[in-house]
């Protein structure tokens, strides 16, 4: 696959590109405290119906760089990435639920967040949910690789609405609302899964296996910043 339009970069614009991927997607302290915070506001906006938390919540969340930096591994076959990578995210999911279940137990008015849509979806099209992940993954790895178009990191955290369904199997599991749960854990699924596959395909696209060397380098750098955080 060739795109001139992914093709037109700079080799130190890649390099750059790729160490800053590296330094949001480790999983250090204040990583895990930003996830816990998102989480939080997110759960805590779903239980009184306030989008404007939500979207807050999404604003806050670095999910989305271990997903990429996954997608990264992928394309250059760096297992090291890979497992850091999928460590991150199943902890972060993991962090999530558990404090999602946690603030409905101790917050949650049943009478209130029983009727949001948001919670209990009776008709989801998970097709629609996959095309926009795969867009939405696209739009994450295009903008990190392009200097200029870094900062549309943000629109797109918000687009692909990772924290939410996080929240939402939290909330499922303080109700003990199976099909709330399954529904949610589909949702936040496809999400995964378009994001990665289509990061990738355009990580490889765009040629970053001739920077493994950038990717060993960035990585080494921060396991030494977290082992002086431990």
């Amino acid at each position: 696959m060739n795109f001139p339009f992914l093709n037109n970069l700079k080799n130190e614009d890649k390099d750059q590109a790729i160490k800053h991927l590296i330094s949001n997607s480790m999983p250090s302290h204040d990583f895990f405290i930003l996830i816990s915070l998102s989480i939080l506001l997110a759960t805590l906006g779903l239980l009184i119906n306030n989008i404007t938390i939500i979207i807050g919540s999404m604003l806050v969340t670095p999910l989305i760089y271990p997903l990429l930096s996954l997608s990264l591994g992928m394309s250059i076959l760096d297992f090291k990435l890979i497992i850091k990578s999928l460590y991150t995210i199943i902890k972060s999911v993991a962090i999530g639920i558990i404090l999602a279940t946690i603030i409905t137990i101790i917050l949650g008015d049943g009478k209130n967040y029983l009727l949001n849509p948001l919670i209990n979806q009776t008709e989801i099209n998970f097709l629609i949910y996959f095309i926009i992940a795969l867009i939405s993954g696209f739009a994450a790895s295009f903008s990190m690789i392009k200097p200029k178009l870094n900062e549309r990191l943000t629109g797109v955290a918000i687009s692909v609405a990772l924290i939410p369904p996080i929240s939402i199997i939290g909330i499922g599991m303080a109700q003990l609302n199976w099909e709330t749960i399954r529904s949610s854990l589909i949702i936040l699924s496809l999400n995964i899964i378009g994001i990665v596959l289509s990061s990738t395909v355009t990580f490889i696209s765009m040629k970053l296996n001739k920077h493994k060397s950038t990717t060993a380098k960035a990585i080494k750098k921060e396991e030494k910043i977290i082992e002086k955080e431990s």
